[in-house]
């Protein structure tokens, strides 16, 4: 349990200085925050630090915490270091970059900063990639709480559409997610999000509990073999594309900059992004070695490792019977609330993008309708299709940590511009063009490129990322 502790230690210890360096970079200060400069009663509206920090929680907190981790933790031991390392090195960093950056810039969303920032031939790419992912997340996410809550509650076997039990629970969920990404953040999302933040981490910490009551059996770090993957996949870069969102997710960006339209003061940042951030983080450290501990004991079929149904062997494992459906409440609850978000970060992205008011109920429903008309024919495709979930879970992971570039990118163009430490933003980029660019060159869902071959294509993409941002330093002075 040394390693896993070690883990611990970095997560808590870094969050309480290298996060506040990071915040020192960005100079928080007393002026108007959109929150109150804009104020329009639907998006513009000041929120509590607590509220806010529940939203920020739950929004970027979706099933990668679990599902991701469950699956990475079969590389060994290393994950409860990489882990915690990426989170303050770059998780953390992006998700307050990017909310920060936001409040500077009058709430704009991703989209817009990358325009501002990147230029206009970035923003197309961009748009579209973003648009296109916010959409797939909500498709993914009505998908696996829909048939998480049909097998528990209802013990559901048949997932099909032809299961009427199936498609109410599915209309039900998205017309909360229309009702949510309509209505003011502030009555529904401000008010539900508390109660289930609560439940979240009651969960967790169950889980926690029960691995003093049950005891864990954790693996060491073995500097000798550091990659233990019982198939052999490459550490690098099949790892950082698995563990998302516990460690770095270009989806927190679209999030963050929702939150940057709530917050009150800009010294709340830290406490908003950056530390909701790690509690994500601690919540797969936490489920990583649950994770590990129950495969060690061989209790969960060999077809399910890694697979969502493992999920409640590891939580009937730890936490007894009685208390156990918490803990379900609780994952249920993390895809509905990254849902949800992401469907009112999609309105906000267009809304910004094609100048359409959004203090009127009227200019809300233009966008949300054929939003949610296309969120139920891509529901529908995925699922009459047998390998729909796997194939479009597999690209939004790829599309997710491809928009943690702009992100990263612009960051540095606005630190670099206001004579700021932009390393912080600029390597963290640079190390996930490698990563994204050697992931799809290499995949089969990609290119099927050698890993050899690859690797140079991808450095070599890297060198190009430095000469375009080489470009845009110069360009840039704010």
């Amino acid at each position: 349990m040394i390693t896993f502790i070690i883990g611990l230690l970095i997560l808590s210890v870094g969050y309480f200085t290298y996060s506040k360096y990071v915040e020192k970079q960005f100079s928080p200060d007393g002026r108007p925050t959109p929150a109150y400069e804009i104020n329009d009663g639907v998006d513009f509206v000041p929120l509590s630090t607590k509220r806010n920090q529940m939203i920020q929680l739950l929004s970027i907190a979706g099933m990668g915490p679990i599902v991701g981790v469950i699956q990475g933790i079969l590389f060994g031991p290393i994950a409860f270091i990489l882990i915690p390392l990426g989170c303050i090195l770059m998780g953390g960093v992006h998700d307050y970059a990017a909310g920060m950056i936001s409040m500077r810039n009058k709430g704009m969303q991703v989209t817009g900063l990358i325009q501002k920032y990147l230029g206009k031939n970035i923003y197309y790419i961009f748009f579209g990639i973003i648009s296109i992912m916010m959409l797939l997340v909500a498709v993914v996410f009505v998908y696996t709480s829909g048939d998480l809550i049909a097998a528990k509650f209802f013990n559901v076997t048949d997932f099909s559409l032809n299961n009427k039990v199936i498609v109410y629970i599915y209309g039900i969920i998205i017309a909360y997610y229309l009702f949510s990404t309509m209505f003011s953040i502030d009555k529904i999302i401000g008010n539900v999000y508390p109660v289930l933040g609560f439940i979240l981490i009651v969960g967790t910490l169950l889980l926690t509990v029960g691995f003093f009551v049950k005891g864990v059996n954790l693996q060491e770090l073995d500097i000798t073999h550091l990659n233990m993957h019982p198939k052999k996949l490459y550490l690098i870069p099949i790892f950082f594309m698995t563990v998302s969102c516990g460690l770095l997710s270009g989806f927190h960006s679209t999030q963050s900059t929702i939150i940057a339209r709530t917050v009150k003061s800009e010294y709340e940042g830290r406490k908003v992004f950056y530390a909701m951030m790690c509690v994500e983080s601690f919540i797969a450290m936490v489920w990583a070695a649950a994770a590990m501990s129950v495969y060690s004991l061989n209790l969960v079929p060999e077809n399910l490792i890694g697979q969502v149904p493992a999920i409640q062997i590891i939580t009937e494992h730890f936490v007894p019977s009685y208390l156990a459906f918490i803990v379900i409440i609780a994952i249920v609850v993390l895809p509905i609330t990254t849902g949800d978000t992401s469907l009112r970060a999609l309105r906000l992205t267009l809304s910004d993008s094609f100048k359409i008011n959004q203090s009127k109920a009227s200019g809300r429903f233009l966008i949300s309708v054929p939003v949610f008309c296309a969120v139920i024919v891509l529901l529908y495709l995925v699922k009459s299709q047998s390998e729909g979930f796997a194939l479009v879970w597999r690209y939004f992971m790829f599309v997710n940590q491809l928009i943690v570039l702009p992100t990263f990118f612009y960051a540095t163009i606005y630190l670099y511009g206001n004579k700021k430490n932009y390393f912080i933003t600029l390597l963290p980029g640079l190390l996930f063009v490698y990563i994204d660019m050697l992931f799809i060159l290499n995949a089969k869902i990609g290119f099927n490129l050698s890993y050899g071959l690859s690797s140079i294509i991808a450095l070599i993409l890297v060198g190009a990322s430095i000469v375009f941002l080489s470009k845009k330093l110069k360009e840039k002075r704010i």
